[in-house]
């Protein structure tokens, strides 16, 4: 299982050179103009907590590692609310039709969203709890990656505007870091697997890699196209229009009701 453990490392090194980090990292704008893909990420995001929640989690007698799964998913499940807080502080809770909703959720600019749903919990059914937590290896450390590079623009937003952000700050970030599944490392590593299920559980954790990287390709093509610009505050989209302007931050004083 080390090996398994080393291929993870090695795949979340060549994950964290993907153009949107890079583009996260060096692109000539604002902190928060830099997190112009996060109302894309809204599917998945929110999809997240039920994955855990009915696809991770089940009951299997005398299975300590299925034991160690649920664990986590009682830690990773209740995440998506300080998404939709900071969906708010960032600015991009915005007045727009039900189905301009579902068009934009179920749409052509967020299938990516839709299919990594899809692909993940495809690889987690019928496997037991040992692959399960390899699986969740790997998605932990394409998480690792993505907040480490969220959580400086989120600083750099806090310190400039007072807005604290929970989602993208340290206060996720941290709980990310200090999961369950980190204390894990060393059982994993002492699990004892065949030569036939080294290979699967390599392929499992590459086909996890290649789904968040297609994913990874959606969101920068999302904010390249949907340029925001935190300095403006700008019109409410159209009616039609799948793509959100930010209107402005929104600092942690404002009452809720002045926040939609």
């Amino acid at each position: 299982m080390k090996e398994v453990l080393r291929h993870i490392f090695e795949r979340k090194r060549a994950y964290a050179k993907l153009p949107l980090f890079e583009w996260m990292r060096s692109a000539p704008l604002a902190p928060a103009d830099r997190l112009a893909f996060y109302p894309c990420m809204a599917h998945f995001i929110m999809t997240f907590g039920d994955l855990n929640k009915f696809v991770l989690r089940e009951q299997h007698e005398g299975d300590l590692y299925q034991e160690m799964v649920n664990n986590h998913t009682l830690e990773d499940d209740h995440h998506w609310p300080w998404y939709l807080e900071d969906f708010t502080k960032l600015g991009f809770d915005v007045e727009r039709a039900g189905t301009d909703w579902m068009r934009f959720l179920w749409g052509e600019d967020t299938k990516q969203n839709r299919i990594l749903s899809a692909k993940l919990t495809g690889m987690i059914k019928g496997t037991k709890g040992l692959e399960r937590l390899v699986i969740i290896e790997a998605i932990e450390e394409t998480g690792n990656v993505l907040f480490g590079e969220i959580l400086p623009l989120a600083q750099a937003i806090e310190k400039e505007t007072g807005v604290q952000l929970r989602y993208c700050g340290e206060f996720h970030f941290n709980l990310e870091s200090g999961h369950a599944v980190n204390a894990d490392h060393s059982a994993l590593a002492r699990a004892g697997i065949t030569d036939i299920e080294r290979a699967h559980f390599k392929r499992q954790v590459d086909d996890v890699f290649a789904a968040f990287a297609e994913w990874t390709h959606e969101l920068l093509r999302y904010a390249l196209a949907n340029p925001t610009n935190s300095r403006a505050i700008n019109a409410k989209p159209s009616s039609r229009s799948s793509t959100w302007r930010r209107t402005e931050l929104v600092p942690d004083s404002v009452p809720e009701s002045q926040t939609g």
